[in-house]
Protein backbone atom coordinates (compact mmCIF):
# COMPACT_ATOMS: atom_id res chain seq x y z
CA UNK A 1 0.00 0.00 0.00
CA UNK A 2 1.31 3.23 -0.36
CA UNK A 3 2.30 6.51 1.75
CA UNK A 4 -0.84 8.61 2.37
CA UNK A 5 -0.36 11.81 2.90
CA UNK A 6 -2.31 14.50 3.77
CA UNK A 7 -0.01 17.21 2.24
CA UNK A 8 2.98 16.80 0.41
CA UNK A 9 5.07 19.83 0.75
CA UNK A 10 7.64 20.47 -1.65
CA UNK A 11 10.32 23.06 -1.52
CA UNK A 12 14.12 24.31 -0.80
CA UNK A 13 15.14 24.21 2.78
CA UNK A 14 16.97 27.75 3.52
CA UNK A 15 19.80 29.05 5.26
CA UNK A 16 18.43 32.57 6.67
CA UNK A 17 20.24 35.81 7.63
CA UNK A 18 17.34 37.55 9.15
CA UNK A 19 18.53 41.18 9.92
CA UNK A 20 15.98 43.54 11.43
CA UNK A 21 15.72 47.06 11.66
CA UNK A 22 18.50 47.73 14.43
CA UNK A 23 20.57 45.60 12.49
CA UNK A 24 20.37 43.05 15.09
CA UNK A 25 21.23 39.47 13.19
CA UNK A 26 19.73 36.04 13.81
CA UNK A 27 21.18 33.21 11.48
CA UNK A 28 18.48 30.01 11.18
CA UNK A 29 17.37 27.21 8.90
CA UNK A 30 14.28 28.58 7.49
CA UNK A 31 12.47 28.24 4.16
CA UNK A 32 8.39 27.77 3.60
CA UNK A 33 8.79 23.88 3.77
CA UNK A 34 9.94 23.73 7.23
CA UNK A 35 7.61 26.37 8.83
CA UNK A 36 5.06 24.69 6.35
CA UNK A 37 5.47 21.25 7.60
CA UNK A 38 5.47 21.93 11.19
CA UNK A 39 1.99 23.87 10.81
CA UNK A 40 0.29 21.64 9.42
CA UNK A 41 1.97 18.75 11.36
CA UNK A 42 0.99 20.69 14.19
CA UNK A 43 -2.76 19.79 13.44
CA UNK A 44 -2.61 16.47 13.53
CA UNK A 45 -2.06 15.78 9.99
CA UNK A 46 0.23 13.65 7.87
CA UNK A 47 2.64 15.59 6.48
CA UNK A 48 5.80 14.69 3.88
CA UNK A 49 8.36 16.88 2.55
CA UNK A 50 10.27 16.80 -0.96
CA UNK A 51 13.20 19.07 -0.71
CA UNK A 52 16.57 19.22 -2.04
CA UNK A 53 19.85 20.32 -0.24
CA UNK A 54 23.69 20.35 -1.05
CA UNK A 55 25.08 16.86 0.53
CA UNK A 56 27.40 18.87 2.82
CA UNK A 57 24.12 20.53 4.32
CA UNK A 58 22.24 17.55 4.63
CA UNK A 59 22.01 18.30 8.34
CA UNK A 60 19.39 21.23 7.68
CA UNK A 61 17.54 18.13 7.37
CA UNK A 62 17.32 18.12 11.13
CA UNK A 63 15.39 21.14 11.41
CA UNK A 64 11.86 19.59 10.13
CA UNK A 65 9.34 18.45 13.23
CA UNK A 66 8.25 15.87 11.29
CA UNK A 67 8.83 12.13 10.87
CA UNK A 68 12.54 11.50 9.44
CA UNK A 69 10.97 8.85 7.30
CA UNK A 70 8.69 11.50 6.24
CA UNK A 71 11.19 13.79 4.65
CA UNK A 72 12.09 12.78 0.89
CA UNK A 73 15.90 14.12 0.57
CA UNK A 74 17.07 14.32 -3.24
CA UNK A 75 20.92 15.88 -3.43
CA UNK A 76 21.55 19.30 -5.29
CA UNK A 77 24.12 21.04 -6.45
CA UNK A 78 23.80 23.99 -4.42
CA UNK A 79 21.27 24.77 -1.21
CA UNK A 80 19.07 28.24 -1.21
CA UNK A 81 20.37 30.67 1.28
CA UNK A 82 18.66 34.24 1.42
CA UNK A 83 20.05 37.85 3.38
CA UNK A 84 16.72 39.17 4.70
CA UNK A 85 17.12 42.87 5.60
CA UNK A 86 14.27 44.00 7.79
CA UNK A 87 13.78 48.54 7.48
CA UNK A 88 10.73 48.35 10.11
CA UNK A 89 9.83 47.03 13.12
CA UNK A 90 6.97 45.31 11.91
CA UNK A 91 8.85 43.95 9.59
CA UNK A 92 6.51 44.11 6.69
CA UNK A 93 9.79 45.79 4.42
CA UNK A 94 12.53 43.67 3.74
CA UNK A 95 15.41 43.97 1.18
CA UNK A 96 16.22 40.24 0.31
CA UNK A 97 19.56 38.94 -1.20
CA UNK A 98 19.79 35.73 -2.70
CA UNK A 99 23.44 33.57 -1.72
CA UNK A 100 22.56 30.69 -3.17
CA UNK A 101 19.84 28.63 -4.89
CA UNK A 102 18.85 24.81 -4.88
CA UNK A 103 18.18 22.85 -8.00
CA UNK A 104 14.35 22.88 -9.64
CA UNK A 105 11.90 20.30 -8.90
CA UNK A 106 10.81 18.10 -11.40
CA UNK A 107 7.85 15.41 -11.85
CA UNK A 108 10.81 12.53 -11.21
CA UNK A 109 10.94 14.08 -8.09
CA UNK A 110 7.87 13.72 -6.74
CA UNK A 111 7.81 10.34 -4.60
CA UNK A 112 4.84 7.29 -5.88
CA UNK A 113 2.64 8.24 -2.87
CA UNK A 114 -0.53 8.82 -2.26
CA UNK A 115 -1.25 12.57 -1.65
CA UNK A 116 -4.50 14.85 -0.91
CA UNK A 117 -2.67 18.32 -1.41
CA UNK A 118 0.81 18.83 -3.31
CA UNK A 119 1.67 22.05 -2.07
CA UNK A 120 4.48 24.27 -3.47
CA UNK A 121 5.89 25.80 -0.97
CA UNK A 122 8.82 27.54 -2.71
CA UNK A 123 11.03 30.50 -2.48
CA UNK A 124 12.83 32.02 -5.56
CA UNK A 125 11.24 31.71 -9.30
CA UNK A 126 12.67 28.60 -10.83
CA UNK A 127 12.18 26.11 -7.78
CA UNK A 128 9.71 24.99 -10.23
CA UNK A 129 7.22 25.54 -12.89
CA UNK A 130 3.53 25.94 -14.19
CA UNK A 131 3.50 22.07 -15.78
CA UNK A 132 4.73 20.59 -12.56
CA UNK A 133 1.80 22.30 -11.16
CA UNK A 134 -0.49 21.10 -13.73
CA UNK A 135 0.92 17.32 -13.83
CA UNK A 136 0.31 17.11 -10.19
CA UNK A 137 -3.11 18.36 -10.58
CA UNK A 138 -4.30 15.44 -11.77
CA UNK A 139 -2.66 13.42 -9.03
CA UNK A 140 -4.39 15.66 -6.50
CA UNK A 141 -5.41 19.07 -5.11
CA UNK A 142 -2.60 21.54 -5.78
CA UNK A 143 -2.15 24.66 -3.76
CA UNK A 144 0.57 26.96 -4.36
CA UNK A 145 2.11 30.06 -2.50
CA UNK A 146 2.94 32.30 -5.48
CA UNK A 147 5.73 33.73 -3.62
CA UNK A 148 8.50 31.60 -5.65
CA UNK A 149 6.55 32.46 -8.78
CA UNK A 150 7.42 36.33 -8.54
CA UNK A 151 10.64 36.61 -7.01
CA UNK A 152 13.40 36.35 -8.74
CA UNK A 153 17.00 36.85 -8.00
CA UNK A 154 20.09 38.75 -10.01
CA UNK A 155 22.41 35.64 -10.60
CA UNK A 156 24.74 37.87 -11.17
CA UNK A 157 24.45 40.15 -7.93
CA UNK A 158 21.96 37.77 -6.07
CA UNK A 159 19.86 40.87 -5.79
CA UNK A 160 15.95 39.96 -5.03
CA UNK A 161 13.24 41.26 -7.29
CA UNK A 162 9.20 41.11 -7.84
CA UNK A 163 7.88 40.46 -11.11
CA UNK A 164 4.50 39.77 -12.70
CA UNK A 165 3.98 35.45 -13.35
CA UNK A 166 3.87 35.66 -16.43
CA UNK A 167 1.88 31.99 -16.83
CA UNK A 168 -0.24 32.97 -14.60
CA UNK A 169 -3.41 32.96 -16.44
CA UNK A 170 -2.32 29.31 -18.13
CA UNK A 171 -1.90 27.99 -14.86
CA UNK A 172 -4.40 29.73 -12.45
CA UNK A 173 -7.28 26.57 -13.33
CA UNK A 174 -5.02 23.87 -12.23
CA UNK A 175 -4.85 25.60 -8.83
CA UNK A 176 -6.83 24.68 -5.92
CA UNK A 177 -5.55 26.95 -3.47
CA UNK A 178 -3.37 29.82 -4.39
CA UNK A 179 -1.78 32.11 -1.16
CA UNK A 180 -0.62 35.51 -1.77
CA UNK A 181 0.61 38.50 0.70
CA UNK A 182 -1.47 42.18 -0.20
CA UNK A 183 1.97 43.14 -2.33
CA UNK A 184 2.20 40.31 -4.26
CA UNK A 185 -1.50 40.64 -5.00
CA UNK A 186 -0.93 43.61 -6.33
CA UNK A 187 1.71 42.24 -8.78
CA UNK A 188 -0.39 39.97 -10.32
CA UNK A 189 -3.60 42.33 -10.53
CA UNK A 190 -2.63 45.71 -10.30
CA UNK A 191 -4.66 46.33 -8.06
CA UNK A 192 -4.08 47.89 -4.32
CA UNK A 193 -7.56 46.74 -2.96
CA UNK A 194 -7.24 43.09 -1.98
CA UNK A 195 -10.75 42.01 -2.18
CA UNK A 196 -10.64 43.25 -5.81
CA UNK A 197 -7.65 41.43 -6.43
CA UNK A 198 -9.25 37.89 -4.51
CA UNK A 199 -11.98 38.39 -7.35
CA UNK A 200 -9.77 38.59 -9.87
CA UNK A 201 -7.22 35.85 -9.36
CA UNK A 202 -10.48 33.65 -8.37
CA UNK A 203 -11.89 34.62 -12.13
CA UNK A 204 -8.84 34.17 -13.56
CA UNK A 205 -8.74 29.91 -11.99
CA UNK A 206 -7.30 29.39 -8.79
CA UNK A 207 -10.61 28.43 -6.80
CA UNK A 208 -9.74 29.73 -3.68
CA UNK A 209 -7.52 32.57 -2.92
CA UNK A 210 -5.87 33.04 0.35
CA UNK A 211 -4.26 36.48 0.96
CA UNK A 212 -2.02 37.91 4.33
CA UNK A 213 -1.28 40.56 5.76
CA UNK A 214 -0.04 41.68 9.03
CA UNK A 215 -2.93 42.74 10.44
CA UNK A 216 -5.11 39.66 8.77
CA UNK A 217 -6.54 37.15 6.11
CA UNK A 218 -8.58 36.84 3.77
CA UNK A 219 -10.04 34.01 1.88
CA UNK A 220 -12.41 33.96 -0.70
CA UNK A 221 -13.91 30.92 -3.14
CA UNK A 222 -15.73 33.03 -5.94
CA UNK A 223 -19.28 32.77 -3.52
CA UNK A 224 -17.83 33.82 -0.27
CA UNK A 225 -15.36 36.12 1.28
CA UNK A 226 -13.81 36.24 4.63
CA UNK A 227 -11.37 37.91 6.94
CA UNK A 228 -10.07 36.92 10.26
CA UNK A 229 -7.43 39.12 12.46
CA UNK A 230 -4.33 38.10 13.57
CA UNK A 231 -3.74 38.12 17.10
CA UNK A 232 -0.10 37.38 18.16
CA UNK A 233 0.99 39.22 20.71
CA UNK A 234 4.53 39.94 20.06
CA UNK A 235 6.77 39.38 16.66
CA UNK A 236 9.81 37.60 17.39
CA UNK A 237 8.49 34.70 15.02
CA UNK A 238 7.47 36.50 12.38
CA UNK A 239 9.40 34.71 10.16
CA UNK A 240 7.28 32.23 8.10
CA UNK A 241 4.10 33.97 8.87
CA UNK A 242 2.50 33.57 5.09
CA UNK A 243 3.98 30.13 5.28
CA UNK A 244 2.20 29.06 8.30
CA UNK A 245 -0.85 30.33 7.61
CA UNK A 246 -1.29 28.98 4.12
CA UNK A 247 -0.76 25.21 5.04
CA UNK A 248 -2.51 25.45 8.57
CA UNK A 249 -5.42 26.52 5.57
CA UNK A 250 -5.23 24.06 3.27
CA UNK A 251 -5.04 20.81 5.63
CA UNK A 252 -7.66 22.06 8.30
CA UNK A 253 -9.93 23.10 4.83
CA UNK A 254 -9.99 19.72 3.59
CA UNK A 255 -12.52 18.58 6.43
CA UNK A 256 -13.63 21.99 7.37
CA UNK A 257 -15.73 24.71 6.04
CA UNK A 258 -13.98 27.46 4.18
CA UNK A 259 -14.59 29.86 7.80
CA UNK A 260 -13.39 27.58 9.92
CA UNK A 261 -10.66 26.96 8.51
CA UNK A 262 -9.67 30.73 7.63
CA UNK A 263 -10.16 30.62 11.97
CA UNK A 264 -7.69 27.93 12.69
CA UNK A 265 -5.29 29.20 10.34
CA UNK A 266 -5.31 32.80 12.21
CA UNK A 267 -4.96 31.16 15.71
CA UNK A 268 -1.99 28.87 14.61
CA UNK A 269 0.00 31.59 12.73
CA UNK A 270 -0.90 34.02 15.92
CA UNK A 271 0.24 31.29 17.67
CA UNK A 272 3.71 30.14 15.52
CA UNK A 273 4.74 34.56 15.80
CA UNK A 274 5.18 34.47 19.45
CA UNK A 275 8.14 32.60 19.12
CA UNK A 276 10.80 32.15 17.00
CA UNK A 277 11.35 29.25 14.75
CA UNK A 278 8.40 26.74 13.13
CA UNK A 279 5.61 26.14 15.21
CA UNK A 280 5.75 23.30 17.71
CA UNK A 281 2.48 23.32 19.34
CA UNK A 282 -0.49 20.76 19.30
CA UNK A 283 -3.63 20.41 18.42
CA UNK A 284 -4.87 21.03 22.04
CA UNK A 285 -2.39 23.85 21.59
CA UNK A 286 -4.19 25.53 19.29
CA UNK A 287 -7.64 24.95 20.10
CA UNK A 288 -7.25 26.42 23.49
CA UNK A 289 -5.56 29.45 21.84
CA UNK A 290 -8.70 29.69 19.84
CA UNK A 291 -10.60 29.60 23.01
CA UNK A 292 -8.37 32.71 24.56
CA UNK A 293 -8.23 35.00 22.20
CA UNK A 294 -11.11 34.20 18.93
CA UNK A 295 -14.32 34.97 20.61
CA UNK A 296 -15.79 36.06 17.14
CA UNK A 297 -15.79 33.75 14.33
CA UNK A 298 -14.10 35.28 11.04
CA UNK A 299 -15.78 38.20 9.57
CA UNK A 300 -18.28 37.63 6.70
CA UNK A 301 -17.48 40.29 3.79
CA UNK A 302 -20.23 41.40 1.29
CA UNK A 303 -19.20 40.30 -2.39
Amino acid sequence: MKKHYDTLEIGHISLDYNIDYLDHQIIEVGGAVIYSSAAAYAGGYKVGVVTKVAPQDKDRLECFVIDKEDVFYIPSKESTSIRNKYHTADKERRTCTCIGQGDSFTIEDIPDVDCDVYHFAGLIYGDFDGDLMIELSKKGKVAVDVQALLRHANRATGEMFFEDWADKKRVLPYIDYLKTDTAEAEILTGQTDRFISAKMLHEWGAKEVVITNSAEVLAYDGKEMYTCPIKARNLSGRSGRGDTTFAAYITQRQSSSMSDALLWATATVSAKMEAPGPYKGTKADIEEYIKAFYPDKPKKIQV
